[in-house]
């Protein structure tokens, strides 16, 4: 969406325009839907995720101060999935052969033309097998790893969305990563060489 066209979108929004956030909603909503995906583990929790966050960010309009409205936006369905699984105090439980949905935008990958079968099977595993290793993680760790590695934020930036100090942030992150190699150690063969763990990290 080019810059003044969302902002536009974004001032007629405030001003009570409804179909110019449906416009919003309709740029962002994959993108969104990635992120809360990759939190929530499963495409119903994820959706339900998804409408909240952009149910929330429309009530929230009038707090948005400029910048990236997407960082705004993905702020706003990260604290919409952190919120939920705080409230549940569980995880969802979902087969390893869901890990990536026939429905989910960012799911398998579409086949490159210059991959053989073989190839692009192995990277459709090797994508169930990263997010299953990320949805074995606790919620917490879930949570700051896909912000950082998956959404790009920075430490503060995740430390001001979920309300907590940056050391625990760091402290998280690192501990999410070390469970996350040692999870993909039993699909190294999946693993480009260059990858795959050596006796030291």
């Amino acid at each position: 969406m080019a810059g003044q066209d969302e902002q536009a979108q974004i001032e007629q929004a405030l001003a009570g325009d409804v179909n110019a956030f449906n416009a919003l909603v309709l740029a962002y909503q994959d993108q969104v839907y990635s992120v809360t995906y990759r939190i929530m583990g499963e495409p119903a929790s994820a959706a339900d995720a998804t409408q909240e966050a952009f149910i929330s960010a429309f009530r929230k309009l009038n707090t948005y101060r400029g910048g990236s409205f997407k960082s705004w936006l993905l702020r706003i369905a990260t604290n919409t999935c952190y919120d939920t699984l705080r409230y549940h105090k569980r995880r969802p439980a979902i087969a390893f052969d869901d890990m990536v949905s026939e429905d989910y935008d960012d799911g398998p990958p579409i086949p490159d033309e210059a991959l053989t079968p073989e190839q692009a099977a192995q990277n459709t595993e090797l994508s169930a097998a990263i997010q299953g290793c990320i949805q074995d993680l606790g919620d917490d760790q879930r949570v700051v790893l896909v912000m950082s590695d998956v959404e790009g934020y920075s430490y503060q930036e995740i430390a001001e969305a979920v309300g907590a100090q940056l050391g625990t942030i760091k402290s998280r992150l690192s501990r999410a990563r070390t469970a996350v190699r040692r999870c993909l150690q039993a699909f190294q063969e999946l693993l480009p060489s260059e990858y795959r763990l050596g006796n030291d990290d």
